[in-house]
């Protein structure tokens, strides 16, 4: 068997690292985690990462070529999750179903020549970071707003401030992403956002999603539940929270290294 190249990432926690490691645990790659905690204050990232990649974020990966020790060929570190994931499965993925197949018979090559699987499997790589989560981190930080770290004789304007960009901005917009991805996830062919199983797609979009899903239901006022509104999403996050083997299996990996981080996941 051919030797493989040194894979390790750095992982943060409460960060799209998890979909990483997920992803490398579906991958059955070996690899090695350095593991970054969070300021308890202010929530960022230790000035450490920045060692790594400068923008001090997370996840970030390193991958040192077999002939490393021959050559002195340096580590490839490769930021932002949808270049970690398609980097990992264009190089890693082969026999795996994490990539669908490219192109249709006959038409490898071709513009228009891609198979519905692999176009949805690409935008859905692009679509996470550069429309979905923005709206998902936003709520999280108009929710600070409206917390207990906010002095309390401010609150109040705090709230009333965060409120308004809620149901201006927030709401209507998530409305919008739940919507697309139930029509999204109805018109597969399958249980999966790309078809009949599972891919790399499911896991860069199920950290966002699974982590929000409980505080859906405040960003604004439903005419139903949002369970009940979008129950094809909803069925496909408790897949990837609840019956997923790689998923429980990247969770369990970092409890196991190091409990006392008592990162609660999705």
């Amino acid at each position: 068997m051919a030797q493989q190249p040194k894979v390790k990432l750095y992982w943060l926690e409460k960060s799209r690292a998890q979909s990483i490691l997920w992803l490398l645990e579906e991958l059955k790659l070996d690899y090695e985690l350095e593991l970054f905690h969070r300021n308890k204050e202010t929530m960022l990232a230790p000035p450490e990462l920045k060692k790594i990649h400068a923008l001090g974020k997370s996840p970030v990966i390193s991958i040192t070529p077999t002939d490393a020790a021959t050559t002195g060929a340096k580590p490839i570190v490769i930021a932002e999750t949808g270049f970690i994931t398609q980097y990992l499965c264009e190089h890693f993925a082969q026999g795996a179903a994490l990539m669908p197949k490219r192109y249709r018979d006959g038409q490898e090559g071709q513009a228009g020549g891609e198979t519905e699987e692999w176009m949805r499997w690409q935008y859905f790589l692009h679509y996470t970071e550069g429309s979905l989560m923005p709206v998902l981190i936003m709520a999280m930080v108009l929710g600070n707003l409206k917390g207990p770290k906010v002095p309390f004789f401010v609150r109040p304007l705090t709230t009333m401030i965060a409120n308004q960009i809620f149901s201006a901005f927030v709401f209507p917009n998530t409305k919008t992403h739940l919507a697309f991805l139930e029509q999204q996830i109805s018109t597969s062919g399958g249980d999966y956002m790309c078809g009949t199983h599972l891919t790399a797609a499911d896991i860069v979009l199920a950290f966002g999603l699974v982590t929000a899903k409980e505080q859906f239901s405040t960003f604004g006022k439903w005419e139903q539940p949002p369970e009940k509104l979008y129950p094809k999403l909803w069925a496909w996050m408790d897949r990837m929270e609840n019956q997923e083997p790689g998923y429980q299996k990247s969770v369990e990996k970092i409890k196991t290294i190091d409990s006392s981080y008592g990162v609660k996941f999705p």
